[in-house]
């Protein structure tokens, strides 16, 4: 964590359930992300992970239980409000989602264009700065289907961090990714989060590369956090959950099938 950024929370989850119908995703999830930090979300497919994204992000509102963000309750705000702040944070999609139809500089400049009123020369001289902290002020006419995949999530990265958000969400971002394209990523994501004193939470399967990058990691199970520590903490860990999940283990606490009538009945039933 910068050293010059304060501490103090930035995001801050209290008891918080959600459910898509009678399907409960969150059981009580207690959370907190401190301005400079980088924090990990993971867990098992389905856990509730991509949820928690969109309930800090706005996109969704709690069934119960607060959602805070900067000191401000989001089940409370109104649209207007809520609007203003999701401007003041970023969101890296799981597989970037540029715009097919617009080249690499008009995908960045679209946030400054939607969200200011600067002029053309600054827009223009923030968006090449945008990119040259990417490494990618060279491809700027390119269209996104002559990008590789990685290049394509530094340019999305590029435009989420176009209006120096107080706090970055990270759908998945090294899906995809061959070794050296993760590991760059992985580095952006610390030197942009650590550059502008922003907050930043992933939600990832990566283990190895998110366990020397973050600051703490939360796991979500059954809708609920079954552990949580920084990266050293969560290395030494005895937990049956933790070890299971940062050794790929099949045999553990995490079931491989989602829960289902056992299959001979269902056999026999169809037999009958």
């Amino acid at each position: 964590m910068s050293s010059n950024v304060p501490s103090d929370p930035l995001v801050c989850l209290e008891g918080v359930r959600f459910a898509y119908g009678e399907r409960e995703i969150l059981q009580g999830i207690d959370l907190t992300v401190k301005r400079g930090q980088v924090v990990a979300i993971m867990g098992g497919s389905g856990c509730g992970k991509t949820t928690l994204l969109r309930l800090i992000g706005g996109q969704l509102r709690a069934g119960s239980g607060k959602v805070e963000v900067d000191g401000q309750n989001l089940g409370r705000l109104s649209t207007r409000a809520l609007y203003a702040m999701r401007r003041r944070m970023g969101m890296l999609f799981q597989f970037g989602a540029l715009f097919t139809d617009m080249n690499v500089f008009d995908n960045v400049a679209f946030p400054l264009h939607e969200h200011t009123v600067l002029p053309d020369e600054l827009i223009r001289d923030l968006v090449l700065m945008k990119l040259h902290a990417v490494g990618l002020r060279g491809a700027q006419s390119l269209m996104p289907a002559e990008l590789s995949g990685g290049m394509a999530r530094r340019v999305a990265l590029a435009r989420a961090v176009a209006l120096d958000p107080m706090l970055m969400l990270y759908d998945e971002p090294f899906a995809g990714l061959d070794p050296i394209s993760l590991g760059v990523t992985g580095q952006l994501i610390r030197r942009l989060n650590d550059a502008l004193g922003a907050a930043s939470i992933m939600v990832t399967h990566d283990v190895q590369v998110s366990l020397d990058l973050v600051d703490y990691v939360y796991f979500v199970s059954n809708g609920i956090i079954v552990a949580q520590g920084t990266p050293e903490e969560i290395r030494a860990s005895d937990d049956p959950f933790v070890r299971q999940f940062i050794r790929a283990e099949s045999d553990g606490p995490v079931p491989f099938h989602y829960p289902a009538p056992p299959l001979e009945s269902l056999l026999s039933g169809v037999a009958a």
